[in-house]
């Protein structure tokens, strides 16, 4: 179906709409429940997110957004985007995927490129104002759409074009004279942190009660008053703890506390490590030019100064580290932006890079124009082996013996308690990317899942295989007692993943009918790491205790 736009305006967003039409390829009605999460995934089109009701966490490509019901949310071809619910069961949401077109001499033209901005000019977070047709609109498109009718479903199309231009001639402007009276309240948290606040001295300068501050600031950020000024004395003090002459009496006081002893307490409660730990960390900057040594520095408890972030191709350190690791790189999986790196990594100036050494002689060559470079041998050793040798060359050999005595003492007692709750049972790995499965085991399955926890394997050949593509008749055969599944996070891959759940092959599998079916994230099952590996023991235990996501 062809809509044409001829320059729409908008005097309050002040925007211009070149010439373009669009189509709605999906949409879905998203119910939360039980410990429902969205995994970030890569989209290929447009999506847009309205919230019917409930709370929770959206993240943007790099931007995190709290989930609100009088806002829309638009992702842009390329871009990656994933949600968290606070409490998954009360979470409601609508989801549309569209493409938008560009009008050229050729004819019609996907826009995926640099132009979609101008092409399509709603990216992130759009406030509505007034908002109250938003659902009710959102509700008919969803029963136009899947209604079996088809000329009810050709309305739909119709109906998506009212939504778009509901939204864009509603959307609240973002300018300083609309800010709330809670924002001013956040912003001078984040301008005089330092300095002795009270909630009452913060509700003033919202104009609202004490109390009704604290819920609606916890409401609107989903995060308490003071945590969240917890939180930017913390973030401060990483930074001032970067500086060679910085000593904790001084960086104490200077995020407002008087007493270098508590905060001490309070850093070391929010962060995991203490002042003294973390400002060694941060003394040696040392980049990790791949993810996997990012692993192997935290359980040397070293904050790499330089790192691959991304909230979806290394959602752990994306999450817990961002504020700490003071240069950012590409984390692509096949690191298409390996020269960019190099060149930020000139510019931030480390002391030292480490880096696997399975890279092409060039990107060597470029590498060690940067700083001193050591190469951990990738294939040639174990993680184990990996681990100690980085750590002889930091000169911390002897945490590396500590941290790995701790691992072993906790792969024990994993293994004892796996083995009561999963007994003699056998497991296979699926990987399913596209329309096709794969029997999958890589280096870190094999070595801790099925090595160290000593889990059975049900395939009969060899378990180490990485990828075997495998048919449902060929997974029945292997009649695998659980399944473990690494669903790729992209659109035609999520697409057949829901078809697959529909089809009577899959539910006759045993470990479907007995409920044993297991979802597993790409962080942290694909990296081989120490402390990827760690955190593979937890998620074992989480997954098999009985309390397992679907």
């Amino acid at each position: 179906m062809i809509i044409h736009h001829e320059a729409v305006k908008q005097e309050a967003s002040d925007f211009s709409w070149d010439v373009s039409f669009l189509r709605l390829r999906d949409m879905q009605f998203i119910k939360g429940n039980g410990n429902w999460r969205m995994e970030q995934q890569l989209t290929v089109s447009h999506v847009l997110i309205v919230v019917k009701s409930g709370q929770g966490r959206l993240t943007l490509d790099h931007d995190e957004y709290q989930l609100r019901p009088d806002t829309v949310y638009v992702c842009a071809p390329g871009e990656t985007y994933g949600i968290e619910a606070k409490k998954a069961s009360q979470l409601k949401l609508f989801l549309f995927k569209f493409d938008v077109f560009q009008v050229t001499e050729q004819g019609y033209e996907r826009v995926q490129g640099i132009k979609k901005e101008r092409l399509f000019p709603l990216k992130g977070e759009i406030q509505i104002s007034p908002a109250g047709q938003l659902v009710s609109l959102c509700d008919a498109i969803y029963d136009h759409w899947r209604s079996e009718d088809g000329l009810e479903r050709f309305y739909s199309q119709f109906a998506f074009q009212e939504l778009l231009y509901y939204i864009m001639k509603n959307r609240r402007l973002q300018a300083k004279e609309s800010r709330t009276s809670l924002e001013l309240a956040k912003e001078y948290m984040e301008r005089y942190f330092n300095e002795n606040l009270t909630i009452e001295q913060l509700a003033s300068i919202a104009n609202i009660s004490p109390k009704y501050f604290v819920d609606l600031f916890k409401k609107t950020y989903g995060i308490s008053a003071i945590d969240y000024l917890t939180e930017l004395r913390i973030n401060k003090a990483k930074q001032l703890m970067a500086q060679s002459d910085a000593k904790l009496r001084d960086i104490a006081h200077q995020v407002g506390y008087n007493d270098e002893f508590y905060f001490s307490r309070k850093f070391k409660k929010k962060v995991g490590v203490t002042p003294t730990v973390y400002m060694k960390s941060r003394r040696r900057k040392i980049a990790a030019y791949k993810s996997p040594i990012t692993g192997q520095l935290l359980a040397l408890k070293i904050i790499p100064y330089a790192a691959p972030l991304h909230p979806k191709w290394t959602a752990y350190y994306y999450k817990m580290y961002r504020a700490d690791i003071s240069v950012p790189l590409s984390a692509y999986r096949k690191n298409q932006h390996w020269e960019s790196n190099i060149e930020t990594l000139l510019h931030a100036r480390p002391d030292m890079v480490i880096s696997t050494d399975e890279l092409e002689e060039r990107e060597k060559e470029m590498l060690e124009q940067v700083a001193p470079v050591f190469y951990v041998p990738w294939l040639e050793k174990n993680w184990r082996e990996q681990l100690l040798l980085t750590a002889e060359f930091l000169g911390e050999t002897r945490e590396a013996e500590h941290w790995l005595e701790i691992y072993e003492r906790k792969v024990k007692f994993a293994r004892d308690q796996l083995k009561r709750e999963v007994g003699d049972d056998t497991f296979l790995i699926v990987r399913i990317s596209k329309q096709n499965l794969y029997v999958h085991c890589n280096r870190s399955m094999s070595e801790v899942f099925y090595h160290d926890l000593q889990m059975v394997p049900a395939y009969g050949g060899d378990r180490f295989i990485y990828d075997q593509q495998i048919t449902l008749d060929q997974l029945a055969q292997i009649d695998a007692d659980r399944l473990l599944l690494l669903v790729r996070q992209e659109e035609e891959t999520l697409a057949f993943w829901k078809a697959l759940q529909y089809s009577m092959p899959w539910q006759e599998l045993k470990a479907v009918r007995n409920n044993k079916v297991y979802l597993i994230p790409s962080d942290p099952w694909v990296e081989y790491s120490a402390y990827a590996h760690d955190r593979i023991i937890d998620e074992s235990l989480r997954l098999f205790s009985g309390d397992c996501p679907k």
